[in-house]
């Protein structure tokens, strides 16, 4: 969860702190951990709780340059500085520090663990108190920002900007309000190493780190077997987009990698009728070994809204890929709060507009979870909840799914006039003679389907039976689980 955008205030769209106000650690409350508890949730990712750039002002902390700031309360990626949480979500600014560890403690007695992110690529770029210029690539030219900008921010030589721009032109859509840090300087590891440990002194479980393939896998490997000689259980979780280089990270001590360009973008372009439903098999056995390590997910901070009119319109819509994410195999999936609700994400926050996303960038709130606190969910939303808690219940205390291994029964139901391969994918679970399929119905419309359950299936799983075909229904966008008994 976005930290900032949890709550019930009201906000007017690009408005300031003082107009719209913020989420705070304390909002986060014991009866609200254990209402998150009871939707089957391990662990809480809490983001943009480092100090990043802002054009906030908050006695006793250096004002940033509002120029080389994107919207009212910056992005949670220009880290200003890394051994501080941001002010705004203090009631106490004197005292935030002391407001986040109660958060972290609220949240383990609530028998979950804690996340936080880790930026190793890039900072804010008037983060000028902890580095040295050996910590940049420093260019031969001074900062040239985007005219449209205005800018009055001055930086001369210019650093190299953070998403891999060694120029010193950096266009509007950069990130410009960032400085890359170079991996070349030994004092670069050993100063995020400290951030590292830092936080896990202050009962942190795990990082989300963001932006790992403009790092050198190396450095991970080095700091992650540090930092675990002192905290063996930490958790590392990898924000990587390119397949090629899952096996170069997991292998770096990863514990889970993001399967961005596995099956969300298989799932995503099976929902828009793009891609077809069988493209599943191919994206399970391109990862193969790797399966248990990824992290499945439908929605985060970075994408669109899977209810939002730029994905599947509506949480319903979304059940057959929930289906898929939580209950193919034994990885992990991480649910961005709101998403359980159904949240559409289609108001215009300010800075990034109406584009289906939670903004990162303003003073907002999410309206689902509004409504959730203020217990005014629509039937609608509480229709969706109630599945997200029952599948999400299946997926973590069915054996057969926490436990059992998969068969993909694609091979064995190719087209016909009772399988349609482009818009079904049905799968097998098993586990000590007990087994399940499921049929997942990407279609617009319900559909009867008969489905092969060869030998070599029921051989997988140890079970006494022989080949057979299963009759279901499956309505429209939505999914079937069928019990197949020894």
């Amino acid at each position: 969860m976005l930290v900032r955008a949890f709550g019930t205030r009201d906000c007017v769209p690009g408005s300031s702190y003082g107009v719209n106000g913020s989420g705070k650690f304390s909002d986060i409350t014991d009866e609200y951990l254990r209402k998150l508890k009871q939707l089957s949730i391990g662990a809480v990712w809490y983001t943009g709780v480092i100090s990043h750039a802002t054009k906030t002002h908050f006695r006793g902390i250096p004002d940033c340059n509002s120029s080389i700031v994107k919207g009212e309360a910056g992005s949670p990626y220009a880290i200003r500085n890394y051994f501080d949480v941001d002010p705004a979500l203090a009631r106490n600014v004197d005292n935030r520090m002391a407001e986040f560890q109660a958060l972290v403690d609220r949240t383990h007695k609530a028998g979950m663990k804690v996340i936080i992110d880790f930026v190793p690529n890039h900072v804010f770029r008037e983060y000028n108190t902890y580095f040295t210029k050996e910590n940049f690539y420093i260019l031969n030219e001074p900062l040239h920002l985007p005219g449209e900008l205005c800018s009055n921010y001055i930086e001369n030589p210019a650093k190299a900007t953070g998403n891999d721009v060694f120029s010193a032109y950096p266009s509007v859509s950069d990130w410009y309000e960032t400085a890359k840090l170079n991996y070349g300087s030994h004092s670069t590891w050993e100063k995020m190493l400290d951030i590292l440990k830092f936080w896990a002194s202050k009962g942190v479980d795990g990082f989300r780190c963001d932006m790992v393939e403009m790092v050198p896998a190396d450095f991970f490997k080095w700091a992650f077997s540090e930092v675990r000689k002192s905290f063996p259980s930490m958790m590392f979780i990898a924000e990587v987009y390119q397949k090629s280089n899952y096996q170069n990270y997991a292998s770096a001590g990863f514990d889970l990698l993001y399967d961005k360009s596995g099956f969300y973008d298989a799932l995503r372009g099976i929902i828009a009728g793009a891609r077809p439903a069988s493209d599943l098999t191919r994206e399970w056995q391109d990862i193969g070994d790797l399966q248990p390590k990824m992290l499945n997910f439908l929605e985060n901070h970075d994408e669109q809204r899977v209810a939002s009119d730029f994905f599947a319109g509506s949480g319903r819509s979304a059940f057959p890929a929930l289906a898929v994410s939580l209950l193919f195999n034994t990885a992990p999936f991480m649910i961005y709060f709101g998403q359980e609700f159904g949240e559409r994400g289609m108001e215009a926050e300010g800075f990034s507009g109406r584009d289906g996303r939670t903004s990162i960038y303003d003073y907002c709130i999410v309206p689902s979870i509004k409504r959730f606190l203020l217990d005014r969910l629509s039937l609608e939303e509480s229709l969706i909840y109630k599945e997200y808690c029952r599948l999400m219940r299946i997926a973590t205390a069915d054996s057969i799914f926490s436990k059992g291994k998969t068969f993909d029964l694609m091979y064995a139901n190719p087209a016909s006039s009772r399988f349609n391969p482009q818009k079904q994918f049905v799968w097998m679970r098993g586990y000590a003679g007990a087994a399940m399929v499921i049929v997942a119905n990407f279609d617009s419309t319900p559909v009867e389907v008969d489905v092969c359950i060869p030998q070599e299936a029921f051989d997988y799983f140890g079970i006494e039976r022989k080949a057979t075909v299963i009759h279901t229904r499956v309505n429209a966008r939505d999914y079937m689980r069928v019990d197949i008994s020894e």
